[in-house]
């Protein structure tokens, strides 16, 4: 029965897009613009039309006596030849796309921060994505999908994750109906949703030391073919899971001269499920700590203030380790955040995870046109 689920949604996908009304640029892809309805499972599996798209997953989880540990665990398709180019090319050795993964760990107690990533044309089948009941792979790194649930397999040289994340609430479409717009101008946005919440459990590995490990997860599926403009440097963005049961999720898109660009938005979703937007001008986010990375001395703004007046909202952002910087290919910091303050008048708190691009070299992916 899954095997004619999933050739029943292939063969949606396969559909020319021309057929299904989609608008491509000068170079063959496809642009996001408003009208597409998100849908699942289907928008779970890969959009070849455009160019570049991700699988994100961030969580927080502990151990049954309480030794905590962040992870993400990501995997990136980039497209270098649009569907429909002729002549077609059969060989293996021709690349169409390159798929790429980045995997972290946060051991808080230990203050380590592990961090790998990898590159694959995938021309032996040694990366991909759709086979069976795997959405994406690179070698022993691995998005299982299988009955609305995921599994999420990796292990680098020092460190491992295997875990299963079932979601606690259905996903959410992000900006104007899952059109997430990030810049002016037709097409410079993506399609953008998220489960904020599955419950995560499993085994983290450290070095010899296994872990048994339960928490909570935040799945971000997103894809594009050009969502930035020249005049942007980066990012900050923010995925919120409070003590409340509320769930907030926020970016700010940063310009070169300064400033915030008036299309960073954000998302709040109620206990009870019901969500609704956020413009820029709903949030205001101060930073009031850096981290200067010994690395390459770029500095990221680690500790934050925010303050969200129509959701009577003041929280104090800080992070679970200063270092969570991703020295790869691109680099960027991401990594575990928690979160204190009050709500409605009430305490609140809670965890989550930050991204901050742009602050050494370019941003990673769809910047022009990668994110």
């Amino acid at each position: 029965m899954r095997s004619v689920v999933t050739l029943t949604i292939w063969m949606v996908l396969l559909i020319a897009p021309a057929a299904r009304g989609e608008k491509m640029n000068e170079e063959g892809w496809a642009v996001a613009l408003p009208g597409y309805q998100i849908t699942l499972p289907q928008d779970h599996f890969p959009h070849y039309q455009f160019r570049t798209e991700w699988w994100y997953f961030t969580g927080n989880v502990s151990t049954a006596d309480g030794r905590p540990f962040g992870y993400q665990l990501t995997f990136f398709r980039h497209g270098y030849r649009p569907p429909g180019v002729e002549p077609p090319v059969t060989s293996r050795f021709v690349m169409n796309e390159v798929k790429f993964a980045h995997f972290a760990v946060t051991d808080i107690s230990a203050g380590k921060f592990h961090f790998d990533g990898r590159v694959s044309r995938g021309a032996f089948g040694e990366a991909g994505f759709a086979d069976g009941n795997r959405l994406a792979w690179i070698d022993n790194w691995e998005l299982g999908y299988n009955n609305n649930n995921f599994n999420l397999m990796a292990a680098a040289q020092d460190y491992a994750i295997e875990l299963e994340l079932m979601p606690e609430r259905p996903a959410v479409r992000q900006g104007a109906d899952g059109l997430s717009q990030k810049a002016a101008g037709e097409g410079h946005a993506s399609y953008y949703y998220s489960i904020t919440r599955l419950k995560t459990s499993g085994t983290i590995k450290i070095g010899s030391a296994s872990y048994k490990v339960e928490g909570s997860s935040w799945f971000d599926r997103e894809w594009a073919t050009n969502q930035l403009t020249p005049e942007q440097s980066g990012w900050n963005w923010f995925a919120i899971q409070l003590s409340d049961g509320s769930d907030l999720m926020l970016y700010q898109m940063r310009l070169k001269n300064g400033g915030i660009d008036s299309h960073s938005d954000g998302k709040w979703i109620a206990p009870d499920g019901a969500s609704s937007g956020l413009s820029a001008d709903d949030f205001h986010l101060v930073p009031e700590k850096y981290w200067t990375s010994p690395a390459n001395k770029a500095s990221y703004p680690v500790e934050w203030k925010l303050t969200i007046p129509k959701l009577s909202l003041d929280l104090q952002i800080s992070p679970a380790l200063e270092n969570q910087e991703l020295n790869l290919s691109v680099v960027y910091w991401e990594g575990s955040v928690r979160f204190k303050g009050r709500r409605a008048g009430k305490a609140v708190d809670g965890v989550g995870y930050m991204e901050l691009t742009g602050y050494q070299g370019k941003a990673p992916g769809l910047a022009g046109s990668t994110r």
